[in-house]
């Protein structure tokens, strides 16, 4: 059996709609951060195999995956020093119970 570029779109699809749900259905502020990430992932998979399976294989998708990832890395840095920051004025990383930032 052959792995094709539909194998890879599936996996993808159910990463991204795993993603959506988890941001749109928890409050917690680590879930949803690991849903985004999810999204994310989603879309490197893509990239990855539509540069694997083009019939010009130049590395575009590659480089494009790489600059997803640093931005990723970078996001995640910045959301969990802003949840850190929250958990530590607000005592909890539960976003409906934060109903002000003035506190």
């Amino acid at each position: 059996m052959n792995i094709g570029i539909e194998h890879y779109l599936v996996v993808s699809i159910i990463l991204f709609l795993l993603g959506v749900f988890i941001v749109s259905t928890r409050r917690n502020g680590i879930r949803v951060l690991m849903g985004i990430e999810l999204i994310l992932n989603a879309a490197n998979l893509n990239l990855i195999a539509f540069n694997r399976f083009s019939p010009s294989a130049s590395a575009n998708g590659s480089v494009f995956a790489v600059f997803v990832i640093i931005l990723a890395a970078a996001e995640a840095a910045v959301a969990l020093a802003i949840v850190l920051a929250i958990y530590q004025q607000f005592s909890t990383v539960h976003l409906e119970e934060i109903s002000s930032m003035k506190h």
